[in-house]
């Protein structure tokens, strides 16, 4: 009568568990009762398993499960890890002096790159790795920063043939890659740098263009603009000197280009 009674309490014991959860409790090799250690273990299992409604992700630095929205995804290789783990990776290698930081997965070549992991790592370990990596291949003479405040993103001069318009790859706007200043549109390098420094203002700049489009005149002096509605060539500025309005150089009867109107 006893062990009847021991077996209908066992097959009553079945009956009140989930199938899911009493499979953390079998185990062919080890006999009742299993250790706490593994059924918790096996218990952390099942409700992975049962959670499998939520796109779930392996991160093999943590070894943990956590939601696919959590985890980057390098864009040279197709392995994937939590965004936190692999912050923590870029920052302990660069710890090390290690400028060039493979994707963490065994034997895989892929190369994280400081443009794609900008958004996970924080501000001060991006600054060091792009200065990190431009002091290891001994370009430094070679970077330069964009020429917006608000941006100051790091680029690299390869040298390899002549820009002028480039565009930030962080703030996505126009720069002049020669003068390092925002693009000044209509205006030759060698002009604007012949310009004031307090003349190269966006405002400066856009009544240059203005001056261009118009046909005006600069007098060689005081710098004035001066138009021409009507009248010879011969011009007298506010600051009593006169100039061709045709060359820009000082008037004289005998210069070729002012015979004729």
């Amino acid at each position: 009568m006893g062990e009847t009674s021991s077996n209908n309490h066992s097959d009553l014991f079945i009956d009140l568990v989930d199938d899911m959860y009493f499979s953390a409790l079998y185990d062919e090799e080890e006999v009742f009762p299993i250790s706490d250690e593994k059924y918790a273990d096996e218990l952390q299992l099942q409700e992975v398993l049962i959670s499998g409604t939520i796109a779930q992700t392996f991160c093999k630095i943590c070894m943990e499960v956590a939601p696919s929205s959590n985890m980057f995804q390098n864009n040279n290789c197709a392995h994937v890890f939590c965004r936190a783990c692999l912050s923590q990776h870029i920052a302990a290698k660069l710890q090390e002096n290690i400028t060039v930081i493979k994707c963490p997965e065994v034997h895989c070549k892929g190369v994280l790159e400081p443009e794609i992991c900008q958004d996970i790592v924080p501000k001060d370990v991006f600054e060091r790795w792009e200065t990190a990596l431009c002091e290891s291949m001994d370009i430094g003479a070679c970077k330069f920063y964009c020429p917006f405040s608000d941006c100051s993103a790091m680029m690299l001069d390869d040298a390899d043939e002549m820009v002028v318009q480039a565009e930030c790859p962080v703030c996505r706007r126009l720069f002049c890659a020669q003068c390092k200043v925002a693009w000044h549109a209509g205006i030759s390098c060698q002009k604007f740098q012949s310009l004031d420094v307090n003349e190269r203002g966006k405002d400066d700049l856009i009544l240059l263009e203005l001056a261009k489009r118009n046909r005006w005149m600069r007098c060689p002096k005081c710098n004035f603009f001066v138009e021409k509605v009507e009248g010879c060539l011969h011009i007298t500025c506010r600051c009593k000197f006169q100039f061709c309005y045709r060359c820009g150089q000082k008037w004289s009867s005998s210069h070729d280009c002012c015979s004729s109107s």
